[in-house]
């Protein structure tokens, strides 16, 4: 007996739509005021690129149905935090307090990094973590 294919996901709306939804998702994660900087900021060398981070990260990716945000949030402070991106790593420790995690679930996967990616990178992330917490906190 063959299994039957899994179903389509049945993610946001193609093109401007997805656009429009990328950005209410990136409002919501990463918060307004970081939003309005990075469309003020734009000019004509980045637009295409922000709107590629809107449609397809926010719009597309994000906006899946397949995971919740706290496990996006986690997934994504467990690859910055590998990969030394600690401006976004920053963002991102923001954004996972908007999703729902507590300060204790990132020391947890920073804590997870350290086993998996080393303990250089989670030495690292553990301090970008800490002053983006602290700066929330003010």
């Amino acid at each position: 007996m063959t299994p039957e294919p899994a179903p389509e996901p049945s993610g946001p709306p193609p093109g401007r739509d997805r656009h429009a939804a990328g950005m209410a998702v990136r409002r919501q994660v990463l918060g307004d005021a970081h939003v309005d900087r990075a469309v003020a900021a734009t000019d004509a060398f980045t637009a295409d690129f922000q709107d590629l981070i809107t449609r397809y990260a926010w719009g597309e990716i994000w906006s899946r149905p397949g995971l919740d945000r706290r496990t996006r949030s986690v997934i994504t402070l467990a690859v910055l935090a590998t990969l030394h991106h600690d401006e976004e790593l920053a963002m991102h420790v923001r954004a996972a307090l908007r999703n729902g995690l507590t300060p204790q679930e990132i020391s947890e996967v920073l804590l997870q990094v350290g086993v998996y990616a080393g303990v250089p990178a989670a030495n690292r992330a553990f301090a970008v973590a800490r002053r983006a917490l602290r700066q929330e906190d003010e």
